[in-house]
């Protein structure tokens, strides 16, 4: 949410310099050049649902052999959705909105939320500023570097997508068994705190499936572009080959 696939650049490198094929889709509207879409937000934003989403990520990945599933914020939601459907043969949330309407008594949780899903706005998309983008989203960048990541990779966006989130799309039975699951937190992420990321993965003890949980410190919820992204997607490969090195002798 508020970013596109271009925010996916240096990971995509990252993967497949190791030898992954590599795929970032973009969401509905989201597809281009960020600023241009910031400039010309596209018809119909505001009514963008998260099963809309859902539904053309899925699509992609039914498309594909049990793939490796990445995915950031709500992506991170959409990782979770995917392994519960059982498509994916492993997945990563990174800073993930959690699912079954979990809430957290952070105050930037609360705050941020609330202005992003603020009822009284209807169907009115939110406009993400520069501003804004420092505070909530790059809150560990200095200004200028936060201003200069605004301008690159951050778009508007739809409210109903958070709003979705927090009811019947976003449920998932925690319980089952799913295939391995990778939580990734900021120490300083603003959207999403580290203890909601923690009470995510720790709603899915009973399920008896391997589930990791890694807090990264000093970061924000712009942990995949941020410096320091190369440590996390590092740890993120290690992790899918250990993952892999276990089934194998499995």
């Amino acid at each position: 949410m508020f970013q596109n696939p271009k925010s996916w650049n240096k990971w995509v490198d990252f993967f497949a310099q190791r030898g992954y094929t590599c795929i970032a889709p973009a969401w509905p509207l989201h597809a281009g050049e960020p600023r241009e879409l910031r400039e010309n937000p596209p018809l119909g934003l505001g009514d963008l649902k998260l099963d809309d989403v859902v539904t053309e990520i899925e699509t992609l990945v039914l498309k594909n052999d049990q793939p490796i599933v990445i995915g950031h914020s709500v992506g991170g939601l959409i990782v979770q959705l995917l392994l519960s459907r059982n498509v994916a043969s492993m997945g990563i949330a990174i800073d993930s909105i959690a699912p079954n309407a979990m809430i957290d008594f952070d105050w930037g949780f609360f705050k941020n939320s609330a202005t992003i899903a603020n009822p009284l706005k209807g169907d009115e998309p939110i406009y993400m500023d520069a501003k804004t983008f420092h505070s909530s989203f790059a809150n560990t960048l200095t200004e200028r570097d936060a201003e200069q990541a605004f301008y690159e990779f951050a778009t508007h966006d739809s409210r109903n997508v958070l709003r979705d989130c927090m009811g019947s799309a976003g449920k998932i039975d925690l319980v089952l068994p799913h295939n391995p699951l990778l939580f990734i937190a900021g120490e300083k992420d603003e959207i999403v705190p580290p203890s909601l990321n923690e009470k995510n993965y720790k709603a899915y003890t009973y399920s008896g499936s391997v589930t990791t949980y890694r807090e990264f410190p000093g970061r924000s919820h712009f942990i995949c572009g941020e410096p320091g992204w190369e440590e996390v997607a590092q740890y993120v490969y290690q992790w899918i080959q250990e993952q892999d090195n276990t089934n194998s002798i499995n």
